[in-house]
């Protein structure tokens, strides 16, 4: 388990509500950078401190694996330069009775701060200017003391909070739907081609007749029956464009459990063919998915695979 303290001064009456967590992928620069990229590290199971207008306000329980998702349309004006797509977060929060104060207490809090990446300023108490941090146990249970009983029984793992089911699958089903209701009814595009992109999207038509030309078998499982495969892209259907959705060198022939793995993040590939696991996947699970764990490299790919492979690790690969 670990423990994250998220400042939602702008976005805290959408999110807590809500139930989840949101921000960009990059900052406005177009760069990586700590806190957006400290999102896809985070598990279910594990506890958020909320801050808001100078008040510790709520604690949650993460429910899902980070995943990418478009700016919530209810943020409005809140974050008009950030981009469309970023990360999003399910979390299970539960507003505090009597908010706390953080610069009344920080004597008590100031000796469990990390060095770097404070989300405090050791001396006056206030939050530095950031989206998320990760903080010790410690410091998490030095601040439930403040709070609450309940949430030093949760830090002790001695409560549960009521839990709500994951919903990033039919969230992300959601989002793809809405895509492809633009391509059906964009009448710029010839009807056949529609026809084409949206079987695109369920790894059938003109992209899996391509993508087996060139990928004969599950890079992973060699499996090479064609009718225990599915047609995966690297870029998400839901991210490409319209010439990325057909493009065979966008894409694997993947056995189902792999399909899964790579899709959500859990696996990528690096250039030179070497598997990739991220650091949050569940390795028993992957294991009992019959998923060779000893196996190191997947064979050689072509310089427009590797393009994609790359926006794949950059931007969906969970760290």
């Amino acid at each position: 388990m670990n423990y994250w303290w998220v400042n939602q001064k702008q976005t805290y009456s959408y999110e807590v509500p809500g139930g989840y967590m949101w921000s960009p992928k990059l900052n406005a620069a177009g760069r990586h950078i700590r806190p957006y990229d400290l999102m896809r590290k985070l598990v279910p199971g594990d506890i958020v401190f909320s801050y808001a207008n100078a008040l510790l306000k709520a604690v949650g329980v993460v429910k899902s694996y980070c995943y990418e998702f478009p700016k919530p349309s209810e943020f409005g004006a809140a974050g008009l330069n950030w981009a469309e797509a970023g990360w999003r977060v399910d979390v299970d929060f539960k507003e505090l009775a009597i908010p706390v104060r953080t610069i009344n207490h920080i004597n008590v809090l100031r000796d469990f701060l990390p060095v770097r990446h404070s989300p405090l300023k050791s001396q006056s108490g206030f939050a530095n200017e950031s989206y998320l941090f990760h903080v010790s146990r410690d410091f998490a249970l030095a601040l439930a003391h403040l709070l609450d009983g309940w949430v030093v029984a949760l830090v002790q793992g001695n409560y549960m909070m009521e839990a709500s089911r994951d919903r990033s699958y039919e969230n992300l089903v959601d989002w793809e739907n809405r895509v492809e209701e633009q391509i059906a009814t964009d009448d710029t595009i010839e009807e056949t081609e529609r026809s084409a992109l949206v079987l695109a999207r369920r790894g059938q038509g003109k992209y899996r007749d391509r993508l087996l030309n060139l990928e004969r078998a599950c890079r992973v499982t060699r499996v090479d029956r064609p009718n225990h495969l599915i047609a995966s892209h690297t870029k998400p259907w839901r991210d490409c464009t319209n010439s990325e959705r057909l493009d065979p060198e966008n894409g694997f022939m993947l056995t189902p459990t792999v399909d899964h793995l790579f899709d959500k993040g859990f696996i990528s590939f690096e250039d030179n063919g070497d598997l990739l696991i991220s650091p949050v996947a569940h390795l028993e699970s992957i294991s009992r998915m019959k998923i060779p764990l000893e196996l190191t490299n997947v064979g050689q790919f072509s310089s427009g695979q590797k393009a994609f492979l790359q926006w794949h690790r950059e931007f969906l690969l969970l760290q």
